[in-house]
């Protein structure tokens, strides 16, 4: 639809060869990505022409930054986003997944016969293993080379996937890896691991919201070091997305009493203001300077649409003032443009 349309953002310059800053390269990174985790979700649930409906219609709006990973649907969301991006000049778009841990092909977080989720997931950081899951990713994709590479969930696993990064290393050295990163929903793990690699790049979900800044400092200090830092689960998986809603969760569980108590009093405040909780919730995150790009995670068109308007929603200065005044924000914090900028996916 044309009234939607971003305008599209230019050609995208190769990710920078070893030896160029991270802070050069972070700055090609288009401001907001697509994650494409719930696009793994396999059929019935979700069908390959709707997920993929998704991505189509992103690239119409001017994303060019998708973040993807094996564990999601045991590779199925790598191959329905290779479907969509065939087509698209590879020099166009910024293309991350992950390495470490996956799950069987078509598989859900909580399969039929599990009794907790993620229980049938494996877990593999071995150099032949990183090896290979690159290589099934490249083909999966569809592409020869990949911008990201992300360790994925490494946080019990931090000595084994020392080996993975030595796997990196050398995909690196061969073109087919551009960026070694890390991939984390916990910031310590990240923090741990920067400390022992070199790191071009991290995703940290749900760490810097309206709800949890626990990962502020590691997020500014990134940056300081020339890090780029991308921020995921800018919704707290959903409580952050609307308010009220029947079965919020927080963290991929049920919220809890005090997560429940706080998002009530943030969207009250942002009720004052006229102003949707997931606008405020996702501008808050786009305005961290330090954050080189901001994913969204729709799970159909709609809510694609729903996140890119959003971003660009105008939110009044004084919607800030009002949380940090109520304690809900640290008082400092940074802060959009009273007007979002349209063409914010560039």
């Amino acid at each position: 639809m044309p009234s939607r349309s971003l305008s599209p953002p230019g050609p995208l310059n190769r990710l920078a060869p070893t030896g160029t800053t991270n802070i050069e390269v972070s700055s090609r990174w288009p401001r907001l990505g697509v994650g494409c985790a719930s696009l793994g979700t396999p059929s019935p649930a979700l069908r390959d022409e709707d997920a993929e409906a998704v991505i189509r219609a992103a690239i119409d709006r001017g994303i060019r930054f998708f973040d993807v990973a094996p564990l999601y649907g045991g590779g199925v969301a790598e191959e329905r986003l290779g479907r969509a991006l065939r087509g698209l000049p590879r020099d166009d778009y910024v293309l991350c997944t992950k390495t470490g841990v996956t799950r069987p092909y078509g598989q859900a977080p909580m399969p039929p016969g599990a009794t907790r989720r993620r229980q049938f997931d494996r877990w593999d950081y071995g150099e032949a293993a990183t090896r290979a899951s690159v290589h099934s990713s490249l083909a999966r994709l569809g592409v020869e080379r990949l911008d990201v590479v992300h360790l994925h969930d490494a946080e019990d696993h931090l000595d084994a996937s020392m080996a993975a990064h030595r796997a990196l290393r050398a995909l690196r050295d061969e073109g087919i890896v551009g960026a070694i990163g890390i991939g984390s929903n916990l910031v310590a793990p990240v923090q741990h691991l920067l400390e022992r690699a070199e790191f071009g790049t991290f995703l940290l979900a749900g760490r810097y919201t309206l709800l949890d800044q626990s990962g502020a400092a590691l997020i500014a200090d990134a940056h300081h070091r020339g890090i780029a830092v991308v921020a995921g689960g800018v919704f707290n998986s959903g409580v952050l997305a609307t308010w009220p809603q029947p079965a919020p969760t927080f963290g991929y569980a049920p919220a809890e009493a005090d997560v429940l108590a706080r998002t009530a009093r943030i969207a009250a405040i942002c009720d004052e203001y006229d102003v949707p909780i997931g606008a405020a919730a996702l501008q808050f995150v786009l305005a961290n300077p330090a954050i080189a790009t901001v994913l969204i995670g729709p799970r159909s068109v709609a809510e694609l649409h729903a996140n890119l308007d959003a971003a660009c929603f105008p939110i009044p200065d004084a919607l800030w003032s009002a949380l940090e005044g109520a304690q809900l924000l640290p008082r400092g914090s940074s802060r959009p443009r009273a007007v979002a900028d349209p063409d914010i996916a560039r």
